[in-house]
């Protein structure tokens, strides 16, 4: 399967399908999310069972339709998720489409039956998501790397021989000036890794810029960086100029992790402030139903792992942290197992951003639920 990128979203985008419907299927599969196999499998049946499709016999599915889940199905068991965070799976088994990307970032768990592939959350993903540059050198050697999502979009490299001298007994003299023609040299060089990695930035714009090899090769060509790529300037990364592409990639991705974690932390802490000075938002599992309910979320928070029982109304889609009977139409509601996988569904529905965060003990003081309002 290509690379994910904007032409192949729009061509998902604009296939329809006249004689049977698309199956499209996100789950989150990340190993902190699901630790095995088998939790990735229960996520699918969930989404499976809310989408109505559970049941493979059902009357009113349609065979086509039938046949894109157990393919689904059997492609989440069997995957191998080394370096996969997310799943987006396309299917319309009676016109032979069939598409599934295995992304190295977590996206929303939801599955969703319609005429045409539900492609949002991919043009989220190629929106949002930030390229790393990554420049490694030595005193000869400078390779530039461009990842996108998880994959390698440019690579370059410079090699500069240094000039290589035996024994000499010509004296001090002699010995000092070889050791500046070396110098020189290498000075040269690391001035063009600075240029190469200037140059990629040109023609491959990315956002943040890791650079790696020893270490006073490093602090020589940070001195030499153009003023836009210092500023993209984030961290060090401790491999070799001449480090395999798998390890380059495998770095990035780490320190990708830890910016999302501190993005991630950034916003608990906006969220904390405008809980504690009563401002633009909520926390708390009921406080935070009933925004989503007056369509005031901005952004959701959920703990990793956090679970609840509610109710919600089939016929207005108010969701309740008690029932039977639905405060705004006063239909009897239907209860559910976990509210908050609900709340999650209409959230992306509303178009609101969707945090599910791990381990943060800040989200949890708040009770492991809370939202930014619009206002």
């Amino acid at each position: 399967m290509p690379a994910l990128n904007d032409e192949l979203v729009r061509t998902l985008a604009a296939y329809r399908s006249d004689d049977a419907p698309v199956v499209s299927c996100f789950l989150d599969v990340d190993g902190r999310q699901q630790p095995t196999h088998l939790d990735i499998e229960k996520a699918f049946d969930r989404l499976a069972r809310r989408a109505g499709l559970a049941n493979g016999h059902a009357a009113h599915v349609h065979p086509s339709v039938r046949d894109d889940v157990r393919r689904m199905r059997s492609h989440v068991q069997g995957l191998a998720r080394a370096g996969v965070r997310g799943l987006a799976m396309f299917s319309c088994s009676a016109e032979g489409l069939w598409q599934v990307h295995e992304l190295p970032v977590r996206v929303p768990s939801r599955m969703i039956v319609n005429r045409s592939p539900y492609v949002r959350p991919l043009e989220e993903l190629l929106d949002q998501y930030e390229r790393f540059g990554v420049l490694l050198a030595d005193r000869q050697r400078a390779r530039m790397f461009v990842y996108e999502m998880g994959e390698l979009v440019d690579h370059s490299e410079a090699f500069d021989q240094l000039e290589r001298h035996g024994k000499d007994d010509r004296g001090e003299l002699v010995k000092t000036r070889v050791d500046h023609q070396i110098a020189e040299q290498a000075g040269q060089h690391f001035r063009r890794a600075a240029q190469l990695a200037f140059a990629v930035l040109q023609q491959h714009p990315f956002d943040r810029l890791l650079i790696g090899g020893p270490a006073d090769a490093v602090s020589e060509i940070e001195k030499l960086l153009h003023p836009y790529l210092r500023e993209r300037l984030v961290d060090r990364v401790q491999i070799a100029a001449n480090a395999p592409v798998d390890q380059v990639r495998t770095a990035a991705h780490h320190v990708e992790e830890r910016i999302e974690r501190r993005n991630e932390a950034a916003l608990v802490s906006q969220l904390r402030d405008e809980v504690g000075r009563k401002g633009r938002g909520t926390a708390g599992l009921g406080a935070t139903l009933k925004a989503l309910n007056d369509k005031r979320v901005e952004r959701l928070f959920v703990s990793s792992g956090i679970t609840a029982e509610g109710w919600h109304c089939d016929g207005c889609g108010t969701l309740a942290v008690i029932g039977r009977r639905c405060p705004a139409c006063g239909d009897d509601m239907q209860h559910c197992e976990d509210i908050l996988e609900e709340a999650v569904e209409v959230a992306l529905a509303h178009h609101c951003k969707v945090a599910v965060c791990i381990n943060n003990a800040d989200l949890d003081v708040m009770g492991g639920v809370g939202a930014l309002l619009r206002y």
